[in-house]
């Protein structure tokens, strides 16, 4: 039971967000700007990462809605997803962007744990400074999305077939104030 008198039909931060509309709206506008962006990173990479630090954080809500959009992004490949959580070190994925993942999760830990040498190894392995920026951002935003649902009990859904419909959604129109004002799209 959530611990602020929230809708508790709204599932996660959409309760949260729909509590405090002037907050949602820079909330929603950074999430847009972090995670719908192409720049560097692919918005697959992005959602890997903010589904890795919310695994880390032990965040179910966060990483299963984020591992569901990272899913949309890679075409239903949530095998990926999976071994990203898991063992990223294992996954099939790049070795530029497990470089970056170790990145977060130093940064996950704290700031301070980042260190030079593995910022020279994400380089090394392709990374450039805006990569390893919004890497960092990202990460430190998934530590404050992840306090926020779970520092207020947020409602979380444990019927994993709840997340994917409005991962397509978000994956679709971004992550505006739909999120929080539209009921969650009808799963096919």
């Amino acid at each position: 039971m959530p611990h602020i008198k929230v809708n508790e039909d709204l599932p996660g931060i959409r309760a949260l967000l729909a509590f405090s509309p002037s907050t949602a709206a820079p909330i929603g506008e950074l999430a847009d700007l972090l995670l719908r962006s192409n720049e560097g990173l692919s918005m697959a990479e992005r959602e890997l990462i903010a589904t890795y630090v919310s695994y880390l954080n032990d965040c179910f809500y966060c990483h299963h809605s984020h591992g569901e959009i990272a899913v949309c992004y890679l075409d239903g490949d949530r095998a990926t997803v999976d071994q990203v959580r898991n063992d990223y070190t294992q996954a099939n994925i790049p070795a530029k962007l497990k470089a970056l993942l170790n990145i977060a999760g130093h940064a996950q830990k704290g700031g301070k744990y980042v260190t030079a040498e593995d910022v020279a190894f994400a380089k090394s392995e392709g990374a450039t400074d805006k990569d390893i920026h919004d890497t960092v951002l990202i990460t430190a935003l998934f530590c404050m999305f992840n306090r926020y649902v779970d520092g207020l009990a947020a409602n979380t859904p444990k019927d994993l077939s709840t997340y994917p419909a409005r991962a397509k959604q978000i994956a679709e129109k971004g992550y505006g104030s739909h999120v929080y004002t539209q009921p969650a799209p009808v799963a096919v």
